[in-house]
């Protein structure tokens, strides 16, 4: 006796249905793994056909996203948010699992659409973008059944967001992890200041002030990553979960794609250093360490800090030090509150797209230029309670 299986691959604007069986009894796990084979080609063809930005698909009792602009290096705006949040809440209600990971070979999610932000300036809807971006972070980092995100490829910003609340997050030698917020004058929002200080020693600290990128395996190492997989096998990972019977066998399913990296973690010479130079009670302190360092690592680091937003330093180093004793909730709210003021032009965050992604000049006009001019009433300022209505409500 045979059963039907309703699949259906959601494009938020046009569905298309087909119909899988499913045979029960004792040979439902062979005759379901024939079939997922041919769906996982039709899920590809329908990802390269389709004009949408996301992708829902159904399987059984499984779930997946796809995000789908991958000349834009998958980068999310607020259209994308909308509809991930809509199939998570979906997904929470009627699947045992579910699995979000991006089209093409380049990327993951490469962060935000943040040159649409700032040419939009202080508007409902740019605030909109960050409120309603760290609802569904906030949903991704309580969320109710499995959820295995796959960073194949550049994983930076939003998409950081989209991953690193998850129970599961696999990473591939494709991988490219970064949070190079402060060098365009932002902060390391989408809960930067809750997994940042949690990362071991003060490697978070680190990575948020300088934007160092993580490569392949460097982000299991770091703890970005819950599990490493070779890019190659991705696709019979995607296929034995969606055979997976039963949730429980998640943690034992992914473990056996796990594969030790062939190379050690990268920083794993600088740890010590990056410790004790980034063990200090401000960033003009941070500085001046690597002065006295003197090693290669600490002129290269001290370079890079130097060309970063002074103002974004200062936030981010005080965002992570609160963040280190607040709740995922907690932090997305208080990062909302920064992001608003962000996006005022107090901040550098307009003059960091400019250089970096409009004109591509790569000389910001920071304002203020020096560390030491940035007070601590400005810092105090991001850092101010909303507007009751205005707050982020989670």
């Amino acid at each position: 006796m045979q059963n039907p299986i309703q699949r259906l691959v959601y494009t938020f604007g046009q569905r298309t249905y087909s119909q899988l069986p499913l045979i029960g009894g004792p040979a439902a796990a062979a005759a379901i793994a024939t079939k997922v084979q041919p769906m996982m080609a039709q899920q590809q063809q329908s990802t390269r056909q389709s004009s949408s930005s996301v992708l829902a698909t159904e399987s059984s009792n499984k779930g997946m996203i796809i995000l789908n602009r991958p000349k834009a290096l998958n980068a999310i705006n607020l259209e994308m948010v909308r509809k991930i949040y809509k199939h998570l809440k979906k997904c929470e209600k009627s699947k045992s699992l579910l699995i979000i990971k991006g089209t093409g070979d380049k990327a993951f999610c490469a962060g935000g659409d943040v040159r649409a932000l700032v040419d939009a300036g202080p508007t409902d809807e740019s605030k909109s973008f960050f409120r309603e971006e760290y609802t569904t972070n906030a949903l991704i980092g309580n969320y109710k059944i499995p959820y295995i995100a796959i960073i194949d490829g550049i994983t930076m910003g939003g998409g950081v967001g989209l991953s690193v609340h998850g129970k599961y997050r696999v990473a591939t030698d494709r991988t490219l992890f970064a949070m190079p917020e402060t060098a365009i004058g932002l902060f390391p929002d989408v809960g930067g200041s809750y997994f940042l200080p949690r990362l071991q020693g003060k490697l978070g600290l680190y990575l948020g002030l300088t934007g160092y990128r993580l490569r392949g395996a460097d982000a299991f190492y770091a703890g970005i990553a819950t599990h490493y997989c070779d890019s190659s096998k991705i696709p019979e990972l995607e296929t034995a979960l969606l055979n997976c019977p039963d949730a429980d066998d998640v943690p034992e399913l992914l473990e056996k794609f796990h594969t030790k990296p062939e190379k050690p973690f990268s920083l794993q010479p600088v740890l010590e250093q990056i410790n004790k130079n980034f063990s200090a009670d401000s960033v003009e302190a941070i500085l001046e360490n690597l002065q006295n360092d003197g090693s290669d690592w600490a002129k290269k680091t001290l370079a890079t800090l130097c060309k970063m937003s002074p103002t974004s330093m200062k936030v981010t180093y005080r965002q992570l030090e609160l963040g280190s004793q607040l709740s995922l909730t907690q932090c997305l709210i208080m990062e909302y509150r920064l992001a608003v003021r962000h996006l005022e032009d107090r901040a550098d965050f307009k003059e960091g797209v400019r250089a970096l992604l409009i004109d591509k000049d790569q000389q910001p006009k920071w304002q203020p230029a020096q560390l030491s001019d940035v007070t601590e009433e400005h810092v105090q300022w991001f850092f101010r309670k909303l507007p009751d209505t205005e707050e982020l409500k989670l």
